[in-house]
């Protein structure tokens, strides 16, 4: 099954929240295993001795054929949690998941997950993991339940033991189980997906189960029980190719806006600035191996002058924006992309505008001259979000784009960027070649809004966002 057909499959499904949406985390949710990360973080940082690194290591040498061989491994590697504060541990997740385990989540894998959202079902992880290895992944991708394997605490600090059954094999299929007893889940009309073979039992406790990125045991098994098997794109590393494509990306940055420039000079700044943004963003995307498919090219062109809103993933996002309209627009930005030595110069050149996110007022008052721009047909682009985020999901839209805009009686055009952080994410080393997908969607009147009461209409075009990401207009 290919993974539209998964998606749709979902979408035509029985609805509601006693339907059940279990998911396996390592080498389902995300590409790897979490446990590498912390263990590495925990050596990294001198926090496990030398005997209970080779404790742990023989113990993961002699295989895990049973839930008794991955209780006995599971037990050699929580000793490295011990003595850990409640709140040491949340910190060491939530800094690992940032810097290493967000770039390692399936991008498809969050499309999927909203797909039972919409379909109103009860969203779980089940995993022989930690909550500590999954709850941030977890608050990040939209899943409110945790089903995982037990941490002993005392006093708020962690003993290096389990309490209570390993959530691997048998033990995953029992806490699904008890789960849907406890919350009037319907297991037979339930969804569940797993990688490994130890999940066959996870699996076979549900209706509708998927090998998801299956190893070659529940490959084989899926295949003799007639069960859909679904591979997700990973990000993958850095390797030699990325990191040739990645400078060959920063050549044409640079090269691009100096042409753009150059070409352009003896003419206005504004013509200057054009050749700047154009020529930089398609020789940056060449160079990178990065391609644009727009959907709505025609709400791009015009009307202008617009303010143009856009959902952050990327850096890149500043390049898309350019290969999309090419000129005629300047950026708002947040004030730390001024001393950024890539994009801040050009930004500068570009005449964009810079504010203080932690000073309302100040930002305020920095918005203003911006109306002014608008109203001389310089359209304008601002990521409501703020900022980046680590995987597509949608942060809360501020509203001064649309204060902006109201003032100076010029609409809201949508600009909805997909795969760019499989592109390029967050925290990459690289660049990935690839698709870039854009939707522009229709100009958005904004005459009759009232600038005093706006929470909902700045709620229904991040609903426009979120349902142009789920369902994709076709080309």
């Amino acid at each position: 099954m290919d993974f539209d057909n998964a998606l749709e499959r979902v979408r035509k499904g029985p609805e509601g929240p006693h339907i059940g949406a279990f998911f396996d985390y390592d080498g389902t949710l995300i590409h790897g295993f979490s446990a590498a990360n912390f263990y590495r973080d925990l050596i990294m940082s001198r926090k496990v001795s030398p005997l209970q690194l080779a404790e742990t290591v023989v113990a993961g040498i002699r295989g895990t054929s049973n839930e008794a061989d991955f209780e006995r491994f599971v037990r050699s590697a929580l000793k490295a949690y011990a003595g850990h504060t409640e709140d040491e541990l949340h910190e060491l997740s939530n800094r690992i998941f940032t810097r290493e385990i967000a770039g390692q989540m399936y991008p498809q894998a969050w499309q999927l997950l909203r797909a039972h959202e919409a379909a109103g079902h009860t969203l779980v992880v089940a995993s022989s993991a930690t909550w500590f290895q999954i709850a941030p992944a977890a608050e990040e991708l939209g899943i409110p339940n945790i089903l995982a394997t037990p941490v002993e605490m005392r006093d708020g600090v962690a003993t290096g033991r389990i309490t209570g059954r390993t959530l691997w094999a048998e033990g995953k299929a029992a806490a699904v189980t008890d789960f849907a007893r406890n919350n009037d889940i319907d297991l037979d009309q339930s969804y569940a997906y797993g990688n490994g073979t130890e999940d066959v039992a996870f699996l076979s406790s549900v209706g509708t189960p998927t090998a998801l990125n299956p190893d070659r045991g529940l490959t084989r098994h899926a295949e003799e029980h007639d069960w859909p098997i679904v591979r997700l794109r990973p990000r993958g590393g850095a390797g030699v190719s990325q990191l040739v494509r990645t400078a060959a990306g920063y050549t044409g940055l640079f090269g691009g806006a100096a042409l753009g420039i150059a070409t352009n000079l003896g003419r206005s700044q504004r013509n200057m600035v054009d050749g700047m943004i154009s020529n930089a963003s398609t020789f940056a995307l060449f160079g990178a191996g990065v391609h644009i498919n727009i959907v709505g090219k025609r709400h791009a062109r015009a009307p202008r002058p617009a303010v143009f809103i856009f959902n952050h993933q990327s850096e890149f996002d500043l390049l898309v924006m350019g290969e999309v309209l090419h000129g005629g627009f300047t950026g708002i930005v947040k004030k730390e992309m001024a001393a950024n030595p890539l994009f801040g110069p050009m930004l500068r050149f570009g005449g964009a505008t810079f504010i203080d996110r932690k000073n309302t007022d100040k930002a305020k008052s920095e918005l203003k001259p911006v109306v002014e721009t608008l109203k001389s047909g310089v359209s304008v682009i601002v990521a409501p979000e703020g900022t980046r985020s680590l995987s597509p999901r949608l942060g809360e839209f501020k509203k001064g784009a649309f204060h902006i805009a109201i003032q100076a009686g010029v609409p809201i055009v949508p600009v909805v960027i997909r795969n760019a952080g499989e592109i390029y994410w967050r925290n990459a080393r690289a660049i990935r070649q690839g698709t870039i997908d854009v939707a522009v969607l229709e100009p958005i009147d904004v005459s009759e809004w009232d600038p005093a009461h706006l929470d909902s209409n700045v709620a229904e075009v991040r609903q426009l966002f979120f349902e142009t990401l789920l369902d994709w207009p076709k080309g």
